[in-house]
């Protein structure tokens, strides 16, 4: 059977982000199921509907991208309890023009870590009930992974056994769905 095609949005343009440690330690633990690419979003202008008669180039690609994709796994870090900026700009470029979005349809897993007690929680939710309204098939359950030094190491392997399974777990789940909407 061929992989699935997962494109992964790291919700963080930071460049030692541990979003996107944790974004790097799925794609690996979801080696087995997922061909895994990473989407870029920190090039994209800021949203503006004066540009979509001609669209910039970042913009197109992006749509493309989530287009081409089984499954979407967004990992994001939480900015005064809400999505970054830099997400929501990327969300409005992938849902334009309207009536045309990208998430449409598609199989779309939450996650995020911090290094506070609850993980990102605000901004999951947040990101839960924008892609629901775009029409986008959210799955999984919550996780609200508690960042701490050493959970990954340098070859992206998470380092604890059971946050290692829960992981796997939760990225079994996001395959065995997105292989369902895929056949």
């Amino acid at each position: 059977m061929a992989k699935l095609k997962l494109a992964i949005v790291v919700g963080s343009n930071r460049r030692e982000s541990i979003n996107r440690k944790l974004a790097q330690a799925l794609a690996k633990l979801g080696e087995g199921a997922f061909e895994s690419s990473f989407v870029q979003i920190d090039d994209l202008p800021m949203f503006n509907q004066d540009l979509e008669p001609n669209r910039p180039e970042p913009t197109l690609r992006l749509k493309r991208e989530i287009e081409a994709a089984d499954a979407i796994l967004i990992v994001t870090p939480e900015h005064n309890r809400a999505i970054p900026a830099v997400l929501k700009n990327a969300i409005d470029w992938a849902s334009r023009p309207y009536g045309k979005s990208s998430w449409a349809g598609k199989v779309v897993a939450v996650t995020g870590t911090s290094g506070g007690a609850v993980g990102t929680a605000a901004a999951q939710q947040e990101l839960r009930m924008i892609m629901t309204n775009l029409a986008g098939v959210v799955v999984g359950s919550q996780v609200f992974i508690n960042y701490k030094d050493g959970m990954f190491d340098a070859e992206h392997n998470v380092t604890d056994e059971t946050t290692h399974a829960f992981l796997k777990g939760f990225l079994d789940n996001v395959a065995k769905i997105a292989g369902r909407f895929a056949a």
